[in-house]
């Protein structure tokens, strides 16, 4: 009985198991296409460039939200009225800290 069961486990092993495994891969390629938006300011004239159809938001440094606005092209300025202060400037994921002197 013993020699029976050594020869059926021996059998199993040798043909139960597979002997090669394929898998298929795929490769997904996902094209990102980054925009370098920079933002620098002169004064109180803010220039953003590489932003074209985005929005930017001007914040105060407690984060209060106080100006939208949308650029219609590839390189613009634009004149903060602003008080002298230190304000943040979010393009997109660009964000930048400004100060208005």
């Amino acid at each position: 009985m013993k020699k029976i069961l050594a020869i059926a486990f021996a059998s199993l092993l040798a043909f139960g198991v597979p002997t090669v495994s394929f898998a298929n891969v795929a490769i997904e390629i996902i094209e990102q296409e980054f925009q370098n938006v920079t933002i620098s300011v002169n004064q109180s004239v803010v220039r953003v460039s590489g932003a074209n159809g985005q929005v930017m938001h001007v914040y105060n440094v407690a984060g209060v939200r106080l100006m939208t606005i949308r650029i219609d092209g590839n390189d613009k300025s634009f004149e903060l009225n602003l008080p002298k202060g230190c304000y943040i400037v979010k393009v997109g994921k660009t964000v930048r800290k400004i100060s208005i002197k």
